[in-house]
């Protein structure tokens, strides 16, 4: 047993997860990892949606350096530093129309929170409405607004004042008025909701959703929340998700994506929201850390001038034609979804699309042993996630798919009639 497993065995916490790839990553580039012994892997889920400009970018890695060699840490609230600054910028400019104050922390679950806190300061109100399968983060309050049982088990009670209304998932947006009239206070300060349902299982809703919602919401004085911790940063083909519906959220929260692996995390809102903090409301020791913004900072400019956006909306069409055409030929797969190179394929085992679970991890070990790299997700567990940096290549992606293939007829051959 490698030595590095044996000390993550000894001194690790990962009981919360049914087990960890037995595998030593070393190093990376672009799109592909390496282990210990110097074997070659294709990710293809980019360290959970991550690093979408690739892994060790040249830019990137290059622009932390020399910020490494001016200034690691002083605290960025207390003092007033370039990086931070020029990133907030940065933001400004490409974030949807308005959104312009921008909150610096360390990761998504994190900003979630503080978008929360920042919504109850504005509105004077308490509840929040979630989505039925959404998936906000793993801290207490971002579990409290998540909607999937399977990620809420052993650590309630959780928060009060939290409605997650299956009716969002099932029937139209409108029924969240009756959502609003019949299941809160009438205390709510925020909706929230994944662009694109990440852990819930790439679920993508439809192209008029968010604007009949966001009518709702405005009739009732209702923020609306946009948590692009996952599709953010060109993973769906356009820089932030929430563009495909062409709805300007009233606070935009990101993280994952934001500074191609460096711990970093956002949420932007307009200036009159941002305004509800005084004195002694909220702080970050690390927050905002000069490194990691600009990390950040290149990683953007990398976005728009390499085009990385519109790279990833071509190649995840193309991925998923594929998939489509796989589907046809093999009933394990119930369907393909997702938008850019945010790609979820749901297997199931018979016409009653019962979930195969079992299978989809079956089929991610299959994979490993071949040498690629996706993810497992849904409310159910039966979801093979394809999320890999969008550099990728038409070719690698054609290698992927052809592991794929081989993994499902392998699953398949095993799986009992």
């Amino acid at each position: 047993m490698s030595n590095t497993i044996q000390k993550y065995k000894d001194y690790v916490m990962t009981g919360f997860l049914k087990s960890v790839a037995p595998i030593v990553i070393d190093h990376a580039s672009g799109v592909k990892v390496w282990d210990e012994n110097g074997r070659e892997y294709l990710d293809c889920f980019s360290g959970i949606s991550v690093v979408n400009a690739g892994h060790n970018h040249p830019r990137v890695v290059a622009a932390a350096k020399a910020q490494m060699e001016k200034l690691v840490h002083c605290s960025s609230y207390l003092y007033h530093v370039a990086p931070v600054a020029d990133l907030a910028e940065k933001i400004a400019q490409i974030a949807p129309h308005g959104l312009t104050k921008s909150f610096f922390g360390n990761g998504g679950a994190e900003a979630i929170e503080g978008a929360l806190k920042l919504a109850r300061l504005y509105t004077g109100k308490h509840e929040f409405i979630s989505l039925h399968g959404s998936f906000h983060g793993r801290s207490w309050g971002t579990l409290s607004l998540t909607g999937n049982q399977g990620r809420k088990k052993r650590g309630g009670p959780y928060a009060p004042g939290i409605a997650d209304p299956e009716e969002c998932a099932r029937q139209c947006a409108k029924s969240i008025d009756e959502i609003i009239r019949f299941a809160t206070a009438g205390d709510v300060a925020a909706f929230i909701a994944e662009p694109v349902m990440g852990e819930g299982g790439i679920l993508v809703p439809p192209k008029n959703y968010f604007r009949e919602v966001k009518k709702i919401l405005d009739l009732h004085g209702i923020l609306f929340i946009a948590d692009e911790v996952q599709s953010g940063f060109g993973r769906t083909g356009k820089m932030f998700a929430i563009e495909h519906y062409g709805v300007t959220p009233d606070i935009l929260v990101t993280a994952k994506g934001i500074a191609d692996g460096f711990p970093l995390s956002a949420y932007t809102t307009r200036p009159e929201i941002a305004a509800s903090y005084k004195p002694g409301d909220h702080l970050s020791t690390f927050g905002g850390n000069p490194v990691a913004c600009a990390a950040s900072l290149a990683n953007i400019q990398v976005m728009e001038e390499e085009n990385l956006p519109a790279r990833a909306a071509e190649t995840g069409e193309y991925a998923m034609k594929k998939l489509r055409e796989l589907q046809k030929q093999n009933p394990l797969i119930g369907e393909v979804r997702g938008l850019g190179l945010m790609i979820g394929v749901e297997l199931v085992r018979d016409e009653k699309l019962t979930p195969a679970n079992t299978e989809a991890e079956a089929i991610r070990d299959a994979l490993l042993r071949q040498g690629v790299l996706v993810g497992v997700g849904g409310v159910y567990g039966n979801v093979v996630r394809f999320q890999p940096p969008l550099i990728i290549t038409k070719e690698q992606i054609d290698h992927a798919l052809k592991a794929f293939a081989g993994a499902l007829s392998e699953i398949s051959q095993l799986a009992p009639a």
